[in-house]
């Protein structure tokens, strides 16, 4: 049953993100909104709306741990995991603005995060200054959309456009009906998520914060998932990467920072091991694109592997750990002594040979 609950959740969440997205955006683009200035924030915020909906509701439930390893997780596997994959598919072409600022600024909000998270817990003022920032991030992106390019205005132009007027979905009742239908199951599916992942949690023997930084963190990020693949395979390979990286940002500044806000008087408490492992394998990840993308501003097959052991590695720990099982301390020496240095080595080495100047876009 739960198994059932936990299913219907997920499909929840993914069905209401997309309706709620198409409804904002025709909405939005009936009103006269330019497409590309849609395409960067509902569109954008919208694969980002289901870590919103579950940890907003599971702060309100009392399950703060879910909340914050549902944000932190869904980051760790949005760079490992999605970037891995999707560059399986084709080699991820990374456009310059990304190297130049919104990679920085997406390690910014995790170390801001990890600076305000330091006294153990997100206070509602911390909350507010998380809300603050993405607020000011998104006028920004707003500002800065007037003065792109032609061609990739046609690029948003092409993909998003208003609907017909004798289409279904072409009169604003209906398009006010999507956003409220999508909302609706946003809400419905992050409380049917949360509630199977506790006693999955009880049932498996583990802490809730293990469900959140896993299962929770990974059924949550499927929009991102669709998003990026879709856009490998159909070519257009910067909105994969693009995709991901303003995702690890609402996620830290929006998600986190309304949780912080939902959370009352006590703020949202951080378990000592987000903050002594996950915390930092998140920044771990983000800090690992500079030095990817910058190796000749693509992520490469075998780098999009790398990525994809990281994250099958990290899984494996997470799981021994939560069970104590004896093979850990093996795994751990393993890892630290001989996989780690490996890699960083591997990767100075692609960085020094790194190919493409940053004065090109």
């Amino acid at each position: 049953m739960q198994s059932l609950l936990f299913a219907a959740g997920l499909v929840a969440l993914v069905v209401g993100a997309s309706a709620l997205v198409r409804g904002a955006s025709k909405l939005a683009l009936s009103f006269g909104i330019s497409p590309l200035v849609v395409g960067l924030t509902i569109v954008a915020f919208g694969t980002s709306a289901p870590e919103m909906a579950v940890s907003t509701g599971a702060v309100l439930n009392g399950q703060t741990d879910i909340a914050v390893g549902n944000v932190v997780g869904s980051n760790i596997f949005n760079v490992l995991f999605i970037l891995g994959i999707s560059a399986l598919v084709a080699p991820l072409i990374v456009h310059v603005q990304l190297i130049r600022q919104e990679v920085p600024i997406m390690i910014g909000s995790a170390l801001l995060l990890l600076a305000l998270g330091l006294d153990g817990s997100l206070s509602r003022w911390d909350g507010a200054i998380l809300m603050v920032l993405m607020v000011v991030y998104t006028v920004f992106l707003v500002v800065q959309s007037r003065r792109e390019s032609s061609a990739n205005t046609a690029d948003y132009d092409a993909e998003l456009k208003p609907a017909a007027p004798d289409s279904w979905d072409g009169k604003w009742p209906a398009q006010a009906g999507l956003i409220l239908v999508g909302l609706v199951l946003l809400v419905l599916g992050s409380d049917w998520l949360v509630s199977a992942s506790v006693v999955f949690a009880k049932a498996l023997g583990v802490s809730d914060l293990v469900i959140g930084l896993t299962i929770v963190a990974a059924g949550t990020s499927m929009p991102e998932v669709a998003t990026s693949l879709t856009a490998a395979f159909k070519g257009e390979r910067d909105i994969a990467v693009g995709n991901v990286v303003g995702s690890c940002t609402f996620n830290i500044l929006g998600c986190l920072g309304l949780s912080a806000l939902a959370s009352g008087g006590l703020g949202l408490t951080l378990a000592p091991s987000i903050l002594n492992f996950d915390i930092w394998v998140m920044l771990a990840a983000l800090l690992a694109c500079l030095p990817v993308f910058l190796s000749g501003r693509e992520i490469a097959r075998w780098e999009g592997g790398v990525f994809l052991a990281y994250y099958a590695v990290y899984v494996a720990y997470m799981i021994l750990a939560s069970q104590h099982h004896d093979a850990l301390p093996g795994f751990s020496s393993v890892m630290l002594s001989f996989v780690l240095p490996l890699t960083i080595i591997t990767f100075v080495v692609s960085l020094m040979r790194g190919k493409a100047p940053l004065s090109h876009s």
